[in-house]
């Protein structure tokens, strides 16, 4: 049986209240051989990882997905609390909100659909997909080890096609309902925090924005914004003894693109550290208030901000921020934090073998990837404890030079510690033993971490 490093341990306490003692041996080796194995992440690979591939009741290990009694939501609640404990004790909460298509075939997938691709699309290809949808709530920190901010994700939620729900006899619940639920859910779990979601263009709706903006604690949104929306002044106040309805609205503005085309818009320069990657970026901007109204929708006070870069390497932008109060620079350095959402995304695919596992019941399927996006954090936090003790080796070659680590070297890490303390602790006394020269260990930990 595996044992844990002391500090290792201290993180999987966390969890264990959640479960009952005997699922709770079987949920932890099933987390640790996640974090150990290569490549697929199926139940059996697990079980070949830790020794266990002569196990008579391997069904049992099965079933802890399909069949135990064991609450998500509880473990997303737990883990968000670890998170902020660990990286974000005051302060503003930053988090991101984002979905991705799972690739996923088998006709017993019942929740699957057909998607436009988002990472293979273009505006004039349309590429499309089919698999699962999920939709993921991440809490965008600094690391302070890696030198930048990463998206821990904490919160996923299966989003059915339109198809799903039309076999089952049940309106369509779409992308800006479960946002609204998982938003409402963090703000229960987090009272008096003040609450800042980042989000894409997907979730530019004003009745979502307003609902959010008009809670007793509000949760405050930054989305990225279009630039033929209709703006408009404040609703001026009634005049003494006016009959009639209260105006939503005043004066029509010039939209965005208006305001881009106008040569007497006076631009700012601003510098944005972590701009997409990068370090630093120098680009102009120019920020206002305004009213956002539809027809029939509630009306919305803003303030958006428009981007653009100097050098002509991408084009004008504009960002929405529901707080008016934010300062234009506070609102592009939380915005530009969502990019690190699809860089989680693409970790978990390369290192963490989301689309490899094999589980057909609906009860596996809506526990697995969000339990392997989970492992994400957990590795994180993990790292996070080893560095105390030591600093993260980062891994580098004549061909390839790095300055800060990346999420594989926090893997690595993290399995390097678990290995030593499982196979190479200071054994008892006995028996005839042969000491091994350590040059030779490094480059057996290395392949062994770094299998792909």
């Amino acid at each position: 049986m595996f044992t844990l490093p002391p500090d290792y341990n201290t993180i999987f306490e966390w969890f264990k209240p959640h479960f009952t003692n005997r699922i709770w041996a079987h949920v932890k080796l099933l987390l640790l051989g996640a974090l150990l194995t290569p490549g697929q992440r199926t139940v059996a690979a697990i079980l070949r990882i830790t020794g266990l591939s002569q196990e008579p009741h391997f069904q049992n290990y099965h079933r802890v997905l399909s069949r135990a009694v064991w609450s998500s939501l509880a473990l997303s609640r737990t883990l968000l609390n670890l998170l902020l404990t660990v990286f974000v004790p005051a302060g503003a909460v930053v988090l991101g909100l984002d979905d991705t298509i799972e690739r996923r075939r088998g006709a017993k997938i019942r929740a699957k659909g057909i998607y436009r691709d988002p990472v293979r699309s273009s505006h004039s290809h349309f590429v499309k997909a089919s698999g699962l949808r999920w939709l993921s709530l991440m809490l965008l920190t600094q690391i302070p080890w890696a030198q930048c901010v990463w998206a821990l994700p904490f919160l996923t939620a299966l989003c059915p096609s339109q198809r799903y729900y039309q076999e089952q006899g049940r309106a369509h619940k779409p992308l800006t309902a479960w946002a609204t639920w998982m938003m409402l859910q963090v703000r229960r779990w987090l009272p008096g925090r003040y609450l800042v979601v980042v989000a894409d263009a997907s979730f530019a709706a004003i009745e979502l924005l307003a609902r959010m903006a008009r809670l007793p604690e509000p949760i405050w949104m930054i989305v990225r914004f279009r630039l033929d929306a209709a703006l408009y002044e404040p609703a001026p106040e009634p005049k003494p003894g006016q009959r009639g309805r209260p105006r939503k609205k005043g004066q029509r503005l010039p939209t965005l693109e208006q305001v881009a085309a106008d040569p007497n818009t006076a631009w700012q320069s601003l510098t944005i550290p972590t701009w997409y990657g990068q370090r630093h970026r120098t680009v102009e901007i120019v920020s206002a208030t305004a009213v956002w109204y539809h027809n029939g929708l509630p009306p919305l006070p803003i303030r958006w901000v428009l981007i653009r870069d100097p050098a002509g390497k991408f084009q004008t932008q504009a960002v929405l921020s529901t707080d008016v109060r934010l300062a234009p620079g506070q609102i592009l350095r939380w915005f530009v934090r969502r990019w690190r959402v699809e860089v989680t995304f693409h970790e978990v695919r390369t290192h963490l073998g989301v689309e490899t596992q094999r589980q057909w019941s609906d009860g596996a399927i809506a526990r697995t990837t969000p339990t392997l996006l989970g492992l994400f954090s957990l590795v994180t936090l993990l790292a996070n404890q080893s560095v105390k003790a030591e600093q993260l080796p980062i891994r580098q070659a004549a061909w390839y030079t790095k300055d800060t680590p990346t999420f594989a070297d926090a893997l690595a890490l993290v399995r390097r510690q678990i290995w030593q303390h499982h196979h190479f602790s200071i054994s008892t006394p006995q028996g005839d033993i042969r000491k091994i020269p350590l040059s030779q260990f490094p480059p057996w930990l290395d392949a062994l971490c770094y299998t792909p």
